[in-house]
């Protein structure tokens, strides 16, 4: 019974792996030329919701390290996108765990998605920034920061919330 039950985890977490790295490849545009507009996090956010913050947090590892083989960024870019979107998943499923309600669901995409911001700022400034940046000065991260990464990371935070909230319900059966 318990095999039955490991397998079927699994199963869970390699089917949304595998949508999360097709996602990854659908719509290849780029904001501000480094900022990726994809919906690959949406399966791993299913995921923390159906299964845990653990298993989210797993589906985001292994989407990044599927990447790595196409990847330009040389990891780092995979390595940013596990730590914000990897915080992301992981708080919805935090909070969802303690409130499996509507209400709980809504509360944990409005954290996830102010937690993911912070985690993208302190990302951006402190890893990716300075390493392909090397040599630019501190007002210049911070700029960057402010003007595009943190819109974009809270916009894409609030249409990935949208999405979850009105598709988990019917999503859910499914797994």
């Amino acid at each position: 019974m318990k095999n039955n039950f490991y397998a079927k985890k699994i199963t869970r977490i390699a089917v949304l792996v595998a949508i999360s790295v097709l996602l990854q490849h659908l719509v290849p545009y780029k904001v501000a030329g480094f900022l990726d507009i994809e919906l690959s996090d949406f399966p791993a956010i299913i995921g923390s919701l159906a299964m845990g913050p653990v298993e989210g947090v797993l589906i985001e590892l292994l989407k990044n390290i599927f990447h790595l083989p196409v990847s330009g960024t040389g990891f780092v870019g995979e390595f940013a996108n596990f730590v914000v979107n990897g915080t992301f998943v992981f708080v919805i499923g935090i909070v969802y765990r303690f409130m499996k309600t509507k209400k709980g669901a809504l509360l944990s995409l409005i954290l996830g998605t102010i937690v993911m911001t912070l985690a993208a700022i302190l990302t951006n400034r402190y890893i990716m920034l300075p390493m392909y940046m090397e040599d630019a000065p501190v007002s210049v991260y911070w700029n960057m920061i402010f003007v595009f990464i943190t819109p974009f990371n809270f916009a894409r935070g609030i249409v990935l919330s949208l999405l979850t909230f009105f598709s988990y319900k019917k999503l859910r059966t499914l797994l």
